[in-house]
């Protein structure tokens, strides 16, 4: 027993597991290797040509990608990963030593967002495994919607009776829609007790469900209680700041309501704006030291997911060097094979890379923050409390003496002791949740959520870990959070085509990334990994390209590619085998199924000809001054999919011109094929080989493989209603490919 006691001491509180990366090391130097001989190939041979186009157009293609694997190399590189111990935390440390957290939950849309999939957030990361009195929830509505207060009103009611059941039976999963599922039923074995308190829970969730979804059936009527009267006759976009304490000084944590102020004359930044609204909020209203972050529909999956966080927040040399704790984001609606390709799946040996480097990318939700990096503190940095005068503040921080004073603790390490309550600061809370409040201060410039991308969470990492911190990434047993992946085809795009473009607007902001390697402290390879991330968009310029090039030579008579018969072929037949086959490798040790590998491979093309490459024209477009882009939301659906139902898996379609170009390199490619083989009719049977060689064969398989990867547009071609691709898009594309058709035998002549 005295052995237990010493090693609960003395054992860490967490782990650091350095992976054997040689095998991955050895396949990717040999790709690399390929590459690089295929460059030089076609420098060597480009006198040659007979057709400069088409060999110049592939040698800068493939310049393009060698320079993206190379950047992937170094990401994965060294590979590890951090193991936490939260049994360890509890035998070493008491509650009251534990610091405060104040949890972030923001939503923008009642109808894109439903209330009830926000409030199973909300009772899950209420009912953690953590002391109550130490835990403030401020939920953000940027929707400014009644239904969302009211919702919030009564789960805060139900709360009251969740919790102490989850945490007196112990109970894992804590939002009630999962906990309550059709596949979760009372066992044998279960006492009388539990049965009787399961099936009260049950109805009372039940009850509380009706309400919040009757009460987004029918218009909300705000007269009935003079608690909503604030929410009569105001615009979305248009309306006074609403601060409203659900809950305070009771068994729960403190429950706050946000929705911030809007004006058509102010810009309101999107989601960095609303996460700074609510670091100054709680800033003045609890100045908790860990601020968590998380999506609406990300809830708590890990009841111990805090005393994970805490794990590496008590470890001392992480107070020193770590900014900020990312968990992952999983998702429990995910389709059977991931069929959009939402899941990130082959993203987990770039985590493992990132971790060996400086740390992960903040990922936008999942994330504990400390507070005094938030307000732009280096690690560096030694501030003592008599050297931090409130009114020098004024200019960082704003004028509000309520935050200002509570940053000085913030930034000094000192307690903030007799706190009030948070119902007698709502007036200061007011106060800084203005939509003018940050005029003439350093929020979003340099403290707080960073404005000027879309993509405010990498960008606001990138901040972070240009001071020099750095970040640990944690993958607890069973994931910490889990939400909504996009259900459908549009929205999937939706998505990636707002991250594409968010992310190349870093590229063009002062935090581009070799700029803060030079300036700021930022490690090379890091600037090298945010490159390999924020390229995203760019990239879709040199695939596009790369998909017209075997179509343009079928119809030319032209080569890109070696011949068979040349030496050189093998080398790219070897980049093309080779790679597939270790990144099935690479996708099989994570337990992926060969259908999602191939999922994960078309639709990495499919995403970066289509969202992508309009995500990437929103930022030359921005850049020309000719458009602005705008934040769309993604729509989550709170019935989960069991992957069963082959008409969830199907692809959908809408008029949104953003599949026009993977319709038009598929109508492209399949007139090239079509020619190709009419030509090969007219050879004899006893020169067919000899004309496959004249036509290309590589070219040929080429086109081949863009319509497998464009096989689901092929088959919405044929489809009709929401599963076939409108015809408006059809008609306009055949006339985009039939003009590049046209300029291809055009230019045989010159």
């Amino acid at each position: 027993m005295a052995k237990d006691t010493q090693d609960s001491t003395s054992l860490p509180l967490q782990e650091n597991f350095v992976h054997d990366n040689k095998t991955s090391r050895a396949i990717e130097l040999l790709i690399l290797s390929l590459l690089s001989s295929m460059l030089i190939y076609r420098v060597v041979f480009l006198k040659d040509q007979n057709h400069y186009l088409p060999w110049l157009l592939a040698f800068l293609c493939e310049s393009w990608f060698t320079f993206i694997w190379v950047l992937g190399m170094c990401i994965k590189w060294n590979q590890c990963s951090i193991k936490t111990y939260p049994d360890r935390l509890l035998k070493r440390a008491n509650e009251y030593e534990f610091p405060m957290i104040d949890i972030f939950v923001t939503t923008a849309d009642p109808i894109l967002e439903p209330c009830i999939i926000t409030m199973n957030t909300v009772l899950s990361l209420l009912a953690v495994d953590y002391p109550t009195d130490k835990l403030a929830l401020y939920l953000s509505d940027d929707g400014c919607s009644p239904v969302t207060y009211y919702s919030l009103v009564e789960t805060a009611k139900f709360a009251k009776l969740w919790i102490p059941f989850c945490k007196t039976y112990n109970i894992q999963v804590r939002a009630p829609f999962r906990y309550f599922s059709s596949n979760s039923t009372l066992l044998e074995d279960d006492s009388l007790e539990f049965r009787h308190e399961w099936k009260k829970m049950k109805n009372e969730y039940g009850d509380l469900y009706k309400k919040i979804e009757l009460a987004a059936e029918r218009p909300f009527t705000c007269e009935r209680d003079p608690d909503f009267a604030v929410f009569c006759d105001v615009q979305r976009s248009d309306h006074p700041a609403i601060i409203k304490v659900v809950s305070e000084n009771t068994n729960l944590p403190h429950v706050i309501y946000i929705s911030r102020e809007k004006n058509p004359k102010h810009h309101h930044h999107y989601k960095a704006g609303a996460m700074n609204i609510l670091t100054r909020v709680s800033g003045v209203m609890t100045n908790a030291p860990l601020m968590l972050n998380v999506d609406c529909d990300m809830y708590a999956n890990n009841p111990q997911t805090f005393l994970h966080a805490l794990c590496m927040v008590f470890d001392d040399k992480n107070d020193q060097e770590c900014g900020f704790f990312q968990f992952p984001q999983a998702f429990y609606d995910g389709l059977k094979d991931d069929p959009f390709g939402n899941q990130l799946a082959n993203f987990y040996y770039l985590i493992n890379g990132l971790s060996a480097i400086q740390g992960s990318f903040y990922g936008g939700s999942n994330c504990f923050h400390r507070r005094k990096v938030i307000y732009g503190l280096s690690p560096n940095d030694e501030i003592k409390t008599e050297n931090v005068r409130i009114e020098d503040l004024h200019e960082v921080f704003g004028k509000s003496f309520e935050l200002r004073e509570s940053a000085a603790h913030i930034l000094s390490g000192a307690k903030l002791e007799n706190r009030k309550s948070p119902s007698s600061l709502i007036e200061a809370a007011i106060h800084v949740a203005g939509c003018s409040y940050e005029y003439g201060t350093d929020w979003g410039k340099k403290v707080g959520w960073l404005y000027g991308s879309l993509a405010e969470d990498i960008l606001t990492g990138l901040g972070i870990h240009g001071r020099g911190w750095r970040s640990v990434v944690c993958l607890p047993h069973p994931f910490a959070f889990l939400g909504c992946a996009p259900s459908t085809f549009p929205s999937s795009l939706a998505q990636q085509k707002r991250w594409a473009n968010g992310l190349l607007e870093i590229l063009v902001s002062d935090k581009n990334p070799i700029l803060l390697t030079i300036k700021g402290n930022l490690w090379f390879r890091q600037a090298l990994a945010y490159y390999w991330i924020c390229l995203w968009g760019a990239r879709s310029i040199p695939e596009l390209c790369y998909a017209f090039l075997p179509a343009y030579c079928i119809i030319t008579g032209s080569h890109f590619l070696p011949k068979v018969n040349d030496g050189a072929f093998i080398i790219a037949m070897g980049i093309v085998i080779i790679y597939n086959v270790y990144v099935l490798w690479e996708c099989k040790r994570l337990g992926v199924s060969l259908r999602m590998w191939w999922n994960l491979q078309t639709m990495a093309r499919v995403t970066t000809l289509t969202a992508w490459l309009f995500g990437f024209l929103s930022v030359v477009l921005k850049l020309m001054g000719l458009s602005n882009a705008a934040f769309e939301v993604t729509k989550k659906e709170h019935k989960s999919n069991d992957g069963d139902d082959k008409d969830v898996c199907m692809f959908t379609y809408d008029k949104s011109p953003i599949i026009m170009p993977g319709v038009v390199v598929l109508l492209v490619n399949m007139t090239a094929l079509v020619n190709g083989v009419l030509r090969l009719l007219k050879v004899g049977h006893n020169e067919i080989w000899m004309g496959m060689l004249g036509l290309g064969l590589g070219e040929m398989l080429c086109s081949v493989w863009v319509l497998l990867c464009f096989w689901e547009f092929l088959k919405g071609l044929f489809r009709s209603g929401i599963y076939g691709i409108p015809s408006s898009t059809i008609w306009k594309s055949g006339v985009l490919a039939l003009l590049f058709v046209h300029l291809c035998r055009r230019s045989q002549s010159f």
